[in-house]
C-alpha cells in the first residue's frame, strides 16, 4: 500500500506529469462546491419569495445563517475527523445530505420546515474545507493558487446559475417557484454525490494509522466543538431578534447574546491555554510570522463582505430599481462574472510571480470600494448599480483565492486540512455574525425612520395627523387595501407614502453597507502587514492523486 512518496522532497522542483484521473477529480470536487453555491446563494436572493410563500417572512434570516452556523459548527471536527478516517466517505455521506435536505425544501408547507431543510442540507457545507483541501494537496504546492482559483471559479459560476435560476423561476411574482429551484439543486448534490464516488478513491494516508478508533476520538477537540457551537447559535438568536421584535434590552436579546459571548469568550481561552492540538492547533501560527493569523481575520472580514451582498444587493435592487426578479438577480450575477474572470488572473499571477500580498491588498481595498459606492447609492443610481457588482466580483475572485493559498503555503503540511478548516469556518462565522448584525442594523435604522419618512412626505400634501399612523400601518404590513381605506389617503398622498417608506429604505441599507466597509477597510490595512512565503511555491505534491512512478516516470 502506497502512503506519500518519500523521494519527493529531495527534488521539490521535478515537473509531475498529471494525468486525467487528478483533473477528473479536480471536476468532481469543483461540482461540488458548485451545487454548494448555489444553494446558499439561492437561500439567500429567494429569501422574500419564501418567506411571502410559506410566511413568517422574520424567520427568514435563518435559510441562510443555519448554513453559515453550520459550515462553522462543523468544518474544525470532520477537518480533523478526515486526516484520521479519509476524506471519501466524508464528503460522499455529507453531500448527500444536500440531496436529504433540497427535498424538504422544496416541498415546505411552513416557514419553520423550510429552515428544518436547509439545516439538513448546512451539513454538506460540512466538507466544505475539506474539498478546498483536496484540490490543494493533489496538486503542486506552486498551484495552489491555480486550485483555489478552481474552487472560485466554481463559486463564480454556481452563483450565477443560482441567481439567475432563481429569478427565472420567480419571475413576474410566481414566488412559489422557489420550489422548483431547489428541486434542481436536489439533482444537482445527487449527480455530484454520485460523480465523486466513482471518482476519488485515494491510498490511506499515514494519519489515518497507526491508531486505534478509541484514539482517535479522543484526539478530536470535542469540548471545544461544543462550546463554538453552542456560542454560535445563541449569539446569533440574540442579534438576530434585535428589533425583530424585540429591543436590545429585552431579555429575548440580551440573554442569549450574553450567553453566547460567554461561550465564545471560553472558547478562546480554552484553546489559547489548555488545548494546543484542537481546532486551532498552534503549530499554525509558528510559520511565516503572522501570515496565519491575518489570513483568518481576513477570511472572517471576507465571510461578512460576502453575506451582505448575497443577502441585501438583490434586495435593495428589488425595492428600488427593478420589479422583474430576474433582472435583479442578473445584477448580481455580473459579480459572479466577474470573479471568475479575476480568480484566473489572480491565480496565475500568484503562481507566476510566488507572492500573495500585494494580490491580499488589492483584494479588499477594492472590496472597500464597492461598500463606499453602494453606501452613496440612492433611489436614483439604477444605472451606476449596474457597474457596481463589477467592483465587487474583482475583489471577490482576489480574496477567497489569495486568503486559502496563503494559509495552506504559510503553515506545516501535516496541519493542511485543519487549517484550511479553520480558515472556511471563520469565514463562515463571519458571514453569521454579519447577517445577525446587518439584520440588527437594518431593521433598527428602517423602524426608527418609517414613521418619520412618511409623515415628512404625507402630512404637507393634507393628510390629516390622525390618519397617520393607519397609514403607517398599512405600509409596514404591506397591505394595499389597509392603505386605500385610510381617511383622507388620496392617490397622491398615498404615492408620496410610498416614497417615503423608500426613503427610510435608504437608510437601512445605507448603514448595512457602511457597516460592511468598515469591516474590509481594517482588513485591507492588515494586509500590509503579510510577508510572502516565497520558498513554498514549489513542486511538491502532499497527496497525489496518482503512483509516484505515473508522476514522474
Amino acid at each position: 500500500m502506497r502512503v506519500g512518496i518519500p523521494d519527493q522532497e529531495k527534488n521539490d522542483e521535478a515537473v509531475p506529469h498529471l494525468h486525467a484521473k487528478t483533473f477528473l477529480i479536480i471536476f468532481a470536487v469543483a461540482l461540488i462546491y458548485f451545487t454548494q453555491v448555489v444553494n446558499v446563494v439561492g437561500a439567500g436572493s429567494l429569501t422574500q419569495a419564501v418567506g411571502q410563500t410559506l410566511g413568517g417572512s422574520t424567520k427568514g434570516i435563518w435559510l441562510s445563517t443555519s448554513i453559515t452556523i453550520l459550515t462553522v459548527v462543523l468544518g474544525p471536527p470532520i477537518s480533523q475527523a478526515a486526516d484520521f478516517w479519509g476524506r471519501r466517505w466524508f464528503i460522499i455521506v455529507l453531500t448527500f445530505f444536500g440531496v436529504i435536505g433540497s427535498i424538504i425544501m422544496a416541498r415546505a408547507t411552513s416557514m419553520n420546515m423550510a429552515i428544518a431543510g436547509e439545516v439538513i442540507s448546512g451539513l454538506a457545507f460540512g466538507v466544505q474545507a475539506v474539498i478546498h483541501a483536496v484540490l490543494a494537496e493533489v496538486l503542486p504546492r506552486r498551484w495552489r493558487p491555480y486550485a483555489q482559483s478552481c474552487a472560485t471559479v466554481s463559486a463564480g459560476l454556481g452563483g450565477l446559475v443560482g441567481l439567475l435560476a432563481g429569478g427565472a423561476m420567480t419571475l413576474d411574482g410566481n414566488n412559489n417557484g422557489f420550489r422548483n429551484f431547489w428541486y434542481m439543486t436536489t439533482a444537482l448534490y445527487a449527480v455530484s454525490t454520485v460523480l465523486f464516488f466513482f471518482l476519488y478513491n485515494p491510498p490511506m494516508r499515514r494519519s489515518q494509522m497507526g491508531r486505534t478508533n478509541a484514539e482517535k476520538l479522543r484526539q478530536l477537540d470535542s469540548i471545544g466543538n461544543i462550546l463554538l457551537a453552542t456560542g454560535l447559535v445563541a449569539l446569533c438568536m440574540g442579534l438576530s431578534w434585535s428589533q425583530n421584535p424585540y429591543s436590545w434590552t429585552d431579555a429575548h436579546v440580551l440573554a442569549p447574546f450574553l450567553i453566547g459571548l460567554f461561550l465564545l469568550i471560553c472558547l478562546i481561552v480554552y484553546e489559547t491555554k489548555f488545548k494546543k492540538d484542537g481546532m486551532c492547533h498552534h503549530g499554525l501560527f509558528t510559520a511565516h510570522k503572522w501570515n496565519f493569523d491575518i489570513a483568518l481575520w481576513c477570511a472572517f472580514v471576507d465571510g461578512i463582505a460576502f453575506f451582505a451582498m448575497n443577502s441585501y444587493f438583490c434586495f435593495e435592487v428589488g425595492i428600488f430599481y427593478e420589479t422583474n426578479s430576474l433582472r435583479a438577480t442578473l445584477r448580481y450575477g455580473i459579480s459572479f462574472i466577474a470573479s471568475t474572470l479575476t480568480t484566473i488572473l489572480v491565480g496565475a499571477y500568484c503562481s507566476a510571480t510566488k507572492t500573495v500580498r500585494a494580490p491580499a491588498i488589492f483584494a479588499f481595498t477594492v472590496l472597500t470600494a464597492f461598500y463606499i459606492c453602494m453606501s452613496a447609492a440612492t433611489k436614483g443610481s439604477s444605472t451606476v448599480v449596474w457597474v457596481y457588482p463589477v467592483i465587487f466580483g474583482v475583489g471577490l475572485g482576489s480574496s477567497l483565492c489569495v486568503i486559502l493559498a496563503l494559509s495552506q503555503l504559510s503553515t506545516p503540511k501535516d496541519l493542511l486540512t485543519i487549517a484550511t478548516g479553520l480558515i472556511i469556518s471563520i469565514r463562515s462565522f463571519g458571514g453569521s455574525i454579519g447577517l445577525a448584525v446587518y439584520n440588527a442594523i437594518f431593521l433598527a435604522q428602517f423602524n426608527d425612520n418609517l414613521v418619520l419618512k412618511i409623515s415628512e412626505a404625507v402630512l404637507p400634501l393634507g393628510l390629516p395627523n390622525s390618519s397617520l399612523s393607519a397609514l403607517v400601518k398599512g405600509f409596514s404590513s404591506n397591505n394595499a387595501t389597509a392603505i386605500a381605506a385610510v381617511p383622507g389617503a388620496t392617490k397622491e398622498i398615498i404615492a408620496a407614502g410610498a416614497e417615503g417608506v423608500k426613503n427610510a429604505y435608504v437608510l437601512g441599507f445605507r448603514y448595512v453597507w457602511v457597516a460592511a466597509g468598515c469591516f474590509t477597510a481594517l482588513a485591507t490595512i492588515s494586509t500590509f502587514f503579510l510577508v510572502d512565503p516565497t520558498n513554498e511555491f514549489n513542486m511538491n505534491i502532499d497527496a497525489p492523486a496518482e503512483e509516484y512512478e505515473e508522476l514522474f516516470g
